[in-house]
């Protein structure tokens, strides 16, 4: 079964059959009413079908030596989630631990649980108490972004290689220009384009204005162009679409050409993707200039402290503000000491007592 589920279209993928039904109608209410990008709600249905597999080994209601793919949740009920305790979540977050699960996996695990249960307290009313409540495993250390240089950026650019060349170059161009995400790059429809603006579909169906450069609109002007000129073009709404089928592009796909461009540009096997590259247009724009608040309403970050992230990348800036102080190239030789000065030690007072 495919490990990937869309809610909003379950004949694309395989339909839920391997979790509790009190899972099935969670992930529905994050996709329905919370508005989550399937995304999102596909990390919650694969944290949480993993958490239940643990709690059947648990309850001795699945043999350790069963693939945990084998293992059946469809009979958990809402009876047997009300049995689970702090003690258990404890134990599957160790569980997770020794599985070679690093703090950040662990934090979103124990964030879906947390989803769950409050959902099954709060809005549902099936449980009276929540395990997860007052559990926290602390902040977990942010790593610092991986993007390309500017040097590198160009040599990408000037060395796509493709059999639909206007296309890649500008799906390139507007990721490291404007800083989007994957997820919005693809949905991105030919009617959202406004003189020099785009809007972009983000997080929770929020939605944003970027303004487009003299770049993006040569690259954008020049794919419409060839797009116009497919035989077989299916999906006449979506921006990027296939050479072979003219139907919308998936991430996947997207994925795929990105990677093939770095490849050709001398610049795979360096873990860069889609996102580093939206950490580049980030990165360049913060180097040259760009103001915090500016650079959150470009990525579309709901708080500036996920932005302020850009701000520890910038070592040369930092270098260059050290080396640009008054004081900076003003060295001295040690003068001798003037006579009767005392000692750097202090003085006793009459009471006995170190004057400082």
């Amino acid at each position: 079964m495919s490990s990937y589920i869309d809610v909003v279209h379950p004949d694309r993928h395989a339909p839920y059959l391997d979790i509790p039904n009190d899972v099935i109608e969670y992930l529905h209410y994050l996709d329905f009413v919370k508005l989550r990008s399937p995304r999102t709600v596909n990390g919650y249905y694969l944290d949480l079908r993993g958490f239940f597999r643990y709690m059947m080994l648990q309850w001795d209601r699945a043999d350790d030596a069963t693939p945990p793919e084998k293992i059946d949740l469809t009979g958990i009920s809402t009876r047997d989630i009300a049995g689970i305790t702090k003690r258990d979540i404890f134990g599957y977050l160790d569980y997770a631990r020794n599985a070679d699960n690093g703090p950040k996996a662990r934090a979103r695990k124990l964030s879906a649980l947390k989803g769950f249960f409050h959902y099954m307290c709060t809005q549902v009313n099936k449980l009276t108490a929540n395990p997860t409540e007052n559990i926290s495993l602390g902040t977990p250390q942010k790593a610092l972004p991986k993007y390309l240089t500017e040097n590198e950026a160009v040599e990408l650019l000037k060395n796509i290689q493709s059999d639909f060349y206007e296309r890649d170059y500008c799906i390139i161009t507007l990721f490291l220009n404007c800083g989007m995400r994957l997820a919005e790059l693809v949905t991105i429809d030919l009617s959202d384009f406004r003189d020099d603006t785009i809007r972009i579909v983000g997080k929770g169906n929020k939605e944003r204005l970027v303004y487009l450069n003299d770049a993006c609109l040569f690259s954008l002007q020049r794919y419409k162009k060839a797009r116009a000129a497919l035989p077989n073009l299916a999906d006449k709404d979506a921006l990027f679409v296939s050479k072979r089928t003219g139907k919308r592009l998936s991430a996947r796909r997207v994925e795929q050409i990105v990677a093939r461009c770095l490849q050709s540009a001398g610049l795979s096997g360096r873990g860069f993707s889609p996102h580093k590259l939206r950490h580049t247009a980030a990165t360049l724009m913060y180097q040259g200039g760009v103001d915090m608040l500016a650079l959150k309403e470009i990525l579309g970050h709901e708080n500036v402290s996920t932005t302020q992230i850009y701000t520890h990348i910038n070592r040369d800036q930092l270098r260059q503000a050290v080396a640009s102080s008054p004081l900076a190239d003003k060295t001295f030789e040690e003068q001798p000491s003037a006579p009767d000065l005392g000692s750097d030690e202090g003085e006793e007072s009459p009471d006995g007592t170190e004057n400082s």
